[in-house]
């Protein structure tokens, strides 16, 4: 049995829930249509900073954040269109703007749509008129985030999309990743290593991307909390980054379509005829053993 929920909190929060499993997902539409909160068989998988998240002036840390026009930053958070540069800041606008939700439905999974729309705030830094649908559905022990990006401008839509899920975890050094690439590009250093499935956590920040991934799926084991966690993803998602601290409960790995500043070198960008629109997928499943 499906259901799904409404919470006044800070803010408006949905609540979507397996009860036959015993799955809940949290939604805050008007925070950057954000997944916050995502539970298999009681059991967080999500970290959030819940305080951080209290201050819509404070980018969220946690949950799912939604990255779009932009993945990762621009050099002087600017890029240059038809001889007019424009101010983007990092991993673009649509984590912080309120969505609106469209649809909701509880037959056989529960799902819920959101939208967000171009307005005169994106065109100031976007000049381009879009609509992002996005459908969260949860069944069972997968989250599976659908989306369509639409171009209604008389123009071409150049853009990059991924998600920054961060995964709640206690003993990092119990975590075996298993990254369909044999190497990385650390993005401080910009040096490029060979990887074989071990990181170091003793550096205070790590900041990875993998850019030649060889198949649409990854998976991570957490010894600690015995679970498995799988992502997949569409084809649009062409790399892979891998982002920690060091002392906090979480890592994250984001699918990515495009590398940093692919709004300026046009590398991995996708570029939407007008009038048209492009759908994708991602999948994340938890399973506990």
């Amino acid at each position: 049995m499906f259901s799904i929920a409404i919470q006044q909190q800070q803010y408006k929060t949905y609540i979507l829930s397996d009860e036959t499993t015993g799955s809940q997902l949290e939604v805050v539409p008007e925070r950057g249509g954000i997944i916050t909160r995502w539970r298999v068989k009681g059991e967080e998988i999500l970290y959030l900073d819940a305080e951080r998240f209290t201050h819509p002036d404070l980018s969220v840390r946690g949950g799912v954040p939604i990255l779009f026009p932009i993945c990762g930053n621009l050099p002087d958070n600017s890029y240059t269109l038809n001889g007019q540069q424009y101010t983007l800041k990092q991993h673009g606008f649509a984590r912080d703007l309120p969505w609106e939700v469209v649809e909701q439905t509880t037959k056989d999974t529960a799902a819920l749509t959101l939208v967000l729309r171009s307005n005169e705030q994106t065109k100031a830094v976007y000049p381009f008129d879009f609509q992002l649908v996005f459908t969260y559905v949860l069944q069972g022990n997968t989250l599976e985030i659908r989306q369509e990006y639409q171009n209604l401008s008389s123009t071409q839509l150049p853009f990059s999309a991924g998600f920054h899920p961060y995964f709640l975890t206690g003993d990092k050094n119990q975590l075996e990743f298993d990254i369909p690439s044999q190497e990385y590009q650390d993005q401080q250093t910009k040096e490029v290593h060979p990887f074989n499935g071990n990181f170091d956590f003793n550096r205070d920040e790590m900041d990875f991307a993998f850019g030649h991934i060889t198949s649409q799926s990854a998976s991570v084991i957490d010894r600690n909390r015995q679970f498995k966690l799988t992502l997949d993803a569409d084809d649009i998602f062409s790399m892979l980054v891998f982002w920690t601290l060091k002392g906090k409960e979480f890592y994250c790995l984001e699918p990515w379509s495009a590398p940093r500043n692919s709004l300026n070198t046009g590398e991995k960008l996708t570029v939407l005829e007008p009038g048209t629109s492009y759908k994708a997928s991602v999948r994340l499943s938890a399973s506990f053993f």
